[in-house]
């Protein structure tokens, strides 16, 4: 009780939050589940719309919950309901531009963790507390997940990667989530446990924060230009309160405000704060204000920012703005475009790219200054698909000559974001040229993102390739070359052609591929023109359109015969039994080497290369459980050079290479040979990266032993001579779409 004789106790007046400004209400759920006190829940989802502040909101937060950051801030001077407690950071694996599988590496990158699965990931999460760690995990930005907009991958970051960090107890988790996708993120949690803040609801509504915020970009203090409103603060005050009052406190509030101000500081001609008609309450409503204020019908502001809104990745290089924006609207934008970016100014964003790999007309893109202006530009465009197919077509057009290799970056990596987001993906998936040459992880993304049954054979073959593409990180020749060889495993040779015309520095040509299940051991070798007998069966439907070629250098009817001796099952056609009197020792198949026809011949009387053959031929190999390289020899001991390297998404069971440079491997699914050509510049640094240490794993840290195959056919030991260099390699692990990824 207060005594007469003393005055009452005045409520302390604490400052808002330096970068945030407010959202104290917010602010102390956020710390009460930081600070993990009595009746805090375990896992919080922070939603809103577009615009309502989220990140700066999370970012603020961040600020706090940074040891070092905090040592700059004055925490006496804010509410300390708003402070967490001083505790190591939290990990941040944010999910902007990442896959789900990518977002999770980052978080066991973090952590240390020795996993090697995406599911092994959260066991070993579960399992840090015991070791006294804390797991304490905050993910920003999961609206922006994903290398291609159009792929749906928020809603894959929340199942596949929230949920289930949700569900491991020993987890205390803060998500930035869409509020389509927040309710699924809570469902199936205990009472109490989680709770959801959406920044539109009353509850979390910050009036005076807003206020504030219009008042801050309004003040010269802050960049702001010495105006009447600007200048007196009455007046600056009175016109942030009518900013703030006008945008409400719901639906996009914060970008409303943000982009009224900047309006109206860039272009303050014409503008009357008194009049309560120019203060707009949502996004759209400032674009329209800000073109009608410049003498510009509306729509012309928003067919300026049509290509920016429907743009993927981080902008568009400024030399496309005026095509693309040309094709949107269906009409000739050039003299538009001319006057119109002093119009576009408060909207858009200059990305500056530096690097010798960067173009120059792609140094500078434009982006969009939020994502909630394109949200406002979308929603006004009658027929988005529509829109994005004449953007695909007139990216098609700037291809030179049709060579993907002569592709602008944007147009090569993102037209397959366009043409998803126009239904016509499929239509372009038969271009050998483009799965070489874009960026795998963006056009992957894309391609899973189309329902497989409206997919032809060639875009099912890059499907089933890509895992091995995006995790070589190799450059386009070496992607090109993986697919020639899966395009002839799936009986394509045509566009296996393709790719040998348009990439002529392949470092391999793939002569056949026969689909043997269960092929051992293989070699190679020679058949006597006295032993060898008839042709089972011609070349497989699979061999490329090389085999005339490959086989006219067999030479004459008299020439032995190179062959490749493969340990197959008993049953397996053409197969002859490497034992007669042994009905459980393996068969053995006879093939040509340069054409994979099955040879109907005697294994036990070809030869095989002799040590001296193999040890002074040009090439030499090594091998690992899913990984070939292939190495010129030197004029001298430590002058061996990595020609090549082949890898596998299935361990190889057998390997050989013939003395004129045939590379004969064998996985369980069958057998194929690879005619290797002369090593191009570079062509050694991309297969170092193509089978680096970094994406080892630990099923395929050792090759696998060899079938028991006939004297004949055994691969002599000097053909497995050890590697010049690197010293020790490590075989990557096998891929998939939980592997661990070569970052």
């Amino acid at each position: 009780m207060t005594s007469p004789t003393q005055a009452p106790e005045q409520t302390k007046a604490y400052e808002p939050h330096p970068y945030i400004g407010g959202r104290d209400a917010a602010l102390r759920a956020l710390t009460a589940w930081r600070a993990e006190g009595p009746g805090a829940p375990r896992v919080v989802i922070l939603t809103g719309s577009t615009g309502t502040g989220r990140s700066r909101l999370l970012t603020g937060f961040l600020m706090l919950c940074d040891p070092e950051y905090r040592e700059g801030l004055e925490l006496d001077v804010l509410d300390p309901a708003t402070v967490p407690p001083d505790l190591p950071a939290p990990a941040v694996p944010s999910a902007a531009g990442r896959t789900a599988a990518q977002t999770l590496w980052l978080l066991a990158d973090h952590y240390g963790l020795s996993a090697r699965r995406t599911a092994d990931i959260f066991p070993e999460l579960a399992q840090l507390p015991l070791s006294g760690r804390p797991v304490t995990i905050v993910v920003p930005d999961v609206d922006r997940a994903g290398p291609v907009r159009g792929a749906g991958e928020p809603a894959r970051v929340v199942r596949d990667v929230l949920k289930p960090l949700a569900a491991v107890e020993s987890v205390r988790l803060l998500a930035d989530v869409p509020r389509e996708l927040a309710a699924e993120l809570a469902e199936g949690l205990p009472p109490g446990e989680a709770r959801i803040i959406d920044l539109d609801a009353p509850e979390w509504a910050d009036p005076e924060g807003l206020v504030l915020q219009a008042e801050t970009l309004l003040n010269p203090q802050f960049g702001a230009p010495e105006l009447p409103y600007t200048s007196e603060p009455d007046a600056r005050r009175a016109l942030a309160d009518a900013i703030a009052r006008s945008a409400g406190d719901g639906a996009g509030s914060r970008l409303t405000v943000q982009l009224a101000v900047q309006s109206i500081l860039m272009h303050p001609e014409g503008f009357d704060p008194a009049d309560a008609s120019q203060l707009p309450a949502s996004v759209g409503d400032v674009l329209d204000l800000h073109a009608q204020r410049l003498g510009t019908h509306p729509r012309t502001l928003r067919q300026i920012l049509a290509p920016l809104a429907l743009a993927e990745g981080d902008g568009l290089p400024v030399h496309l703005l005026t095509s693309l924006a040309s094709a949107v609207a269906e009409r000739d934008m050039s003299e538009d475009m001319a006057r119109g970016m002093l119009l576009v100014a408060p909207f858009i964003r200059p990305v500056e790219r530096t690097g010798e790999d960067v173009p120059e007309d792609e140094r500078t893109l434009l982006g969009l200054q939020h994502p909630g202006i394109g949200e406002a530009v979308r929603a006004g465009i009658p027929d988005v698909p529509g829109a994005q197919a004449r953007i695909a077509m007139e990216l098609l057009e700037a291809v030179p000559d049709q060579d993907w290799a002569k592709a602008g970056t944007y147009v090569r990596d993102h037209i397959a974001g366009h043409t998803l987001e126009a239904g016509l993906l499929p239509r372009l998936l038969t271009d050998p040229g483009l799965f070489a040459h874009a960026d795998p992880v963006r056009l992957r993304a894309a391609v899973e993102a189309v329902p497989p049954e409206q997919l032809d054979a060639p875009a099912r073959t890059y499907l089933r390739t890509a895992p091995l593409l995006t995790r070589t990180q190799a450059p386009a020749t070496y992607r090109a070359a993986l697919l020639e060889t899966a395009f002839v495993e799936d009986g394509l040779p045509e566009y296996a052609a393709v790719l040998r015309r348009v990439v002529p520095e392949l470092p391999w040509h793939t002569l056949w591929s026969a689909p043997v299940a269960g092929v051992g051991a293989v070699t190679v070798g020679t058949l006597a023109p006295s032993v060898t007998a008839s042709v089972l069966t011609p070349a497989p439907a699979s061999a490329s359109d090389s085999i005339a070629e490959a086989s006219a250098r067999q030479g004459a009817e008299a020439a032995p015969l190179a062959v490749a001796v493969s340990t197959v099952p008993l049953d397996t056609p053409g197969a002859r039994p490497a034992k007669a009197d042994d009905p459980t020792a393996p068969a053995v198949l006879v093939q040509d080497l340069a054409t994979g026809a099955v040879i109907d011949a005697d294994p036990a009387r070809g030869q095989r290369p002799s040590d001296d053959e193999r040890a002074t031929g040009p090439l030499g190999f090594s091998r690992g459980a899913d990984y070939v390289r292939v190495w010129r020899r030197g004029e001298q001991q430590g002058d061996e050079k990595i020609v090549t390297a082949l890898i596998s998404a299935t361990p190889f069971t057998g390997t050989d290479l013939s003395p004129d440079g045939i590379l004969l491997v064998a996985t369980e699914s069958g057998v194929k040979a690879l005619r290797i050509r002369p090593a191009q510049p570079g062509a050694t640094a991309a297969a170092r990266r193509s089978v680096g240490p970094r994406a080892a794993g630990p099923e395929s840290a050792q090759a696998p032993e060899p079938a028991q195959v006939p004297e004949s056919a055994q691969v002599p030991e000097s053909a497995q001579a050890p590697e010049p260099e690197p010293a020790a390699v490590r075989a990557p692990q096998a891929p998939g779409p939980d592997a661990r990824p070569a970052v």
